[in-house]
């Protein structure tokens, strides 16, 4: 109920505010940090995409700029949109990104590298996890927005449609398989849940479910490590064996990425194997120095140690680090510090909930691609696939990240104001 007494849900569904009863509409002004920021990262973007292929003359700087021209028409057109279009229209576009996740197991699935993660389009390669996410920040932002959550048995009724919700797509991403993608849907619809209030005890539980989850996975990665050493060293000759015995649902090279970032020497004591990557992408950053070599002065990239096939998407930032250094790389954190603040600010301006909801849940995924891009980077966390929003190269995350970022300056400009 609001202040007034009208049922917030019927007055949301019709596009109104949630909190007060006159209103008039606050149209035309935009907030142009989010966009400054956007351009920014983008042009930054393509100078070290095309740095990170400067010798062997790639031309995938060339086609980002068309990805990046698209993306910005998408991200006007979904900035003029009111963003109340999103709400009525959510179990649509749900049950699309569903279909489009499906499609995978049809003749249009493409299968790089063991994963079938893209869809082939007349227009391009599409990997439908990317729109899923979009989908389901939609969704449960309209399910929270809608319900009740005063009593326990109205948030649990609440928590099992979310649960549901969100296990649709994080089932067909885990199977294709894609960790990365998977798992950064937990941190975003944690943030939406704590926003809407629920009983403490709820996230009492959800922390005991996590560390249990935990010591399960670490149980498990335990016993992939003994099983290692009893049957060689070299993952590559035992690889896919474990799987078949564990009921933990992880494949073997993810124990590997795991085991990678743990203790190398234990899965790839030759450093040749899965934990090549992050052992030159650790050296990039390393040997970047205060400062970097220069643009288009790298060796790690520019050599080929680190490989050509990834240097330019999830492995930008050690490009980024070894040519810039460790400023230049604070300087990168610190324009998308200044993106997430800016859009935490414009959700404390949303005058309805599914508005406070949409532009935290952006916040939130946002924060989570590059926490944990650049901690792959590093060594701090295991490598994932998960790209540097707006930086790395991509046709369908850069029109995720746009549509996403269209969707904040949209509930910035079609906020509601009260006389």
């Amino acid at each position: 109920m609001t202040d007034s007494g009208i049922d917030g849900r019927e007055v949301l569904a019709r596009g109104g505010p949630i909190f007060g009863t006159g209103q008039r509409m606050s149209r035309g002004a935009w907030d142009f940090v989010g966009p400054l920021c956007m351009a920014a990262l983008c042009t930054i973007g393509v100078l070290f995409i095309y740095s990170a292929q400067h010798f062997n003359g790639g031309s995938f700087w060339l086609k980002q700029l068309v990805w990046l021209a698209v993306g910005g028409s998408v991200y006007v057109a979904v900035s003029l949109i009111d963003y109340h279009v999103w709400f009525r229209h959510a179990h649509l576009i749900y049950a699309f990104s569903i279909a489009l996740l499906l499609a995978l197991w049809t003749p249009l699935g493409i299968e790089r590298e063991g994963s079938l993660r893209w869809l082939n389009t007349p227009f391009m390669s599409l990997q439908p996890s990317e729109p899923a996410k979009i989908a389901a920040l939609i969704m449960v932002a309209t399910v929270l927005s809608r319900e009740r959550l005063g009593t326990v048995r109205e948030s649990l009724v609440a928590l099992v449609q979310v649960g549901i919700l969100v296990a649709f797509p994080i089932v067909l991403i885990f199977l294709q398989p894609d960790l990365g993608s998977a798992l950064v849907f937990c941190p975003m619809i944690f943030s939406l849940l704590f926003l809407s209030r629920l009983s403490q005890r709820f996230f009492i539980v959800v922390l005991a479910a996590f560390l249990c989850v935990v010591a399960v996975i670490g149980t498990d990665i335990y016993k992939y490590h003994e099983f290692l050493t009893k049957n060689g060293s070299d993952a590559h000759l035992v690889v896919g064996s474990y799987q078949k015995t564990s009921w933990v649902p992880l494949r073997d090279y993810q124990r590997n990425r795991i085991l990678g970032m743990i203790s190398p020497e234990s899965v790839d004591p030759r450093g040749i194997g899965v934990s090549w990557n992050a052992r030159q992408s650790v050296s990039a950053v390393a040997t970047g120095g205060p400062f970097g070599k220069g643009w288009t002065k790298g060796e790690q990239a520019q050599l080929g140690y680190l490989p050509r096939s990834v240097a330019h998407n999830d492995f930008i930032f050690a490009v980024m680090a070894e040519e810039m250094g460790f400023a230049g790389t604070s300087l990168v954190i610190g324009i998308f510090l200044v993106l997430i603040i800016n859009n935490l600010r414009l959700a404390s301006l949303a005058r309805d909930r599914f508005g406070l909801l949409l532009i935290s849940g952006v916040s939130m995924l946002l924060m989570m691609h590059v926490f944990v891009n650049a901690g792959m980077t590093i060594g701090l966390m295991p490598i994932t696939g998960v790209p540097l929003p707006f930086v790395s190269y991509g046709g369908s995350f850069i029109l995720s990240c746009c549509i996403l970022q269209g969707l904040v300056q949209s509930v910035y400009r079609h906020r509601r104001s009260f006389a």
